[in-house]
């Protein structure tokens, strides 16, 4: 046990860390961009599918909720398929949600689109942030994570003025498209720089040690969460008979998920 934790403790990429470092940061500034991008292009995507503001919101709504459940997986799938692999899956289903964003004939397929897009993009952010730790020895650990912390910064703050200039001068098609070359490229530079470091060890086993019951609590809590603070302006809050239910499975997924994880069962 000794001379494995030491070897464990000795392990180094073979690439350099800074190169894996820009790489996995490419892929986060993609997903991070994307949380921003598609914000101003709303009023033409709902004009050129045939549907409202309100119903347009749904673009954004669908996202942001796909990619708050995948956040908290990373580490279970990490540990079936191994952590470059699973960061190589999210590559793989961003992209292809990318496109499938761009040819939407309707709002319902950009919905769905953008869902597994959130699904796709909900393991870049924490995978790159492990990734990053674990090609830097420690002292320089705070350096690669300044370079992250960049990306998250600069990211949101020109995705409207990029998602803006776009749609201005080309078609809020091309707000999707733009991601492409750089995600095959991200998925090419990842395949022949990343490496799992040994104490990364995937097993098909550990399918069964996923928390289903919990996920489906958190998709319950978050989904109400979101479609209320989305849709609750337009609906004029509680004076809806819409907002309401959503609320009420916010606070049942909320109370359900803090008792299922102990919070609760260990007071009562």
């Amino acid at each position: 046990m000794a001379a494995e934790a030491a070897k464990n403790e000795e392990w180094k990429p073979k690439a350099n860390p800074w190169l894996i470092a820009a790489t996995v940061a490419l892929a986060a500034f993609m997903e991070v961009l994307d949380t921003t991008v598609a914000n101003v292009a709303l009023p033409h995507i709902a004009g050129d599918l045939g549907a409202s503001s309100k119903q347009g919101t749904w673009v954004l709504t669908s996202y942001l909720v796909s990619n708050a459940i995948i956040l908290p997986v990373g580490a279970w799938a990490s540990s079936v398929i191994g952590r470059r692999n699973f960061f190589l899956l999210c590559i793989t289903i961003f992209t292809v949600a990318s496109f499938l964003c761009g040819i939407a004939p309707t709002l319902g397929f950009l919905v769905i689109a953008r869902v597994l897009q959130g699904i796709g993009s909900g393991g870049l952010q924490p995978m790159a942030q492990a990734i990053m730790a674990d090609s830097f020895e420690p002292k320089k650990r705070g350096q690669a994570l300044a370079l992250y912390g960049l990306v998250a910064v600069l990211a949101p703050s020109i995705g409207p003025t990029i998602g803006g200039w776009i749609t201005d001068n080309y078609s809020w098609r091309w707000i999707f498209y733009i991601k492409l070359p750089v995600c095959v490229l991200t998925f090419y530079l990842v395949t022949r720089l990343v490496q799992d470091p040994p104490w990364i060890k995937a097993d098909r086993a550990n399918l069964k040690n996923l928390d289903y019951i919990g996920l489906g609590l958190l998709t319950i809590a978050m989904s109400g969460m979101q479609i209320m603070l989305d849709n609750g302006e337009d609906s004029d809050w509680f004076a809806s008979t819409f907002i309401p239910v959503f609320r009420f499975l916010f606070v049942a997924g909320m109370i359900g998920l803090i008792w299922w994880s102990g919070g609760l069962r260990t007071q009562l």
